[in-house]
């Protein structure tokens, strides 16, 4: 019976670790079976076992050092979607009636709102549109 070449052993690790990957959705596991990977293909070229070792933790290491934040800074993004009065800032409105710094009504996403000129001596007719810049409580500050 002949031994198993070392690359093989590299491989399976690389599956081995690959399962668990899988069943635990942890990146780094991901990271060790490249390098368990990379050390199957320097086995393969060849090289001795100091290398195959030297190629899986430098491998391994470098993904964990520049992949990882990078991956992590993905997972911990929240959606690219705003909602409720989040929502609602920057949007443009119709203005309903009279507003100026005192208050009025606008148009806002099919509803009508109370609004303030955010510039106290500003004033918007009806039917001109103005932009949302910011909501408090029920009153919308236009401009």
């Amino acid at each position: 019976m002949e031994p198993v070449d070392s690359w093989i052993w590299w491989l399976l690790l690389a599956v081995g670790l690959g399962v668990p990957l899988v069943v635990t959705a942890m990146p780094e596991l991901a990271m060790f079976a490249v390098g368990a990977g990379a050390a199957a293909l320097t086995a393969g070229l060849g090289a001795g076992v100091v290398p195959q070792f030297l190629v899986f933790v430098g491998v391994s290491a470098a993904l964990l050092v520049f992949v990882r934040p990078i991956a992590y800074r993905q997972l911990k993004k929240g959606p690219d979607y705003r909602t409720g009065v989040e929502a609602l800032t920057g949007a443009s409105a119709v203005v309903q009636e009279r507003v100026d710094g005192e208050g009025g009504r606008i148009k806002l996403n099919g509803e009508i709102w109370s609004a303030r000129a955010l510039d106290p001596g500003s004033v918007f007719e009806p039917g001109q549109q103005v932009d949302v810049v910011e909501i408090q409580g029920a009153t919308a500050l236009v401009v």
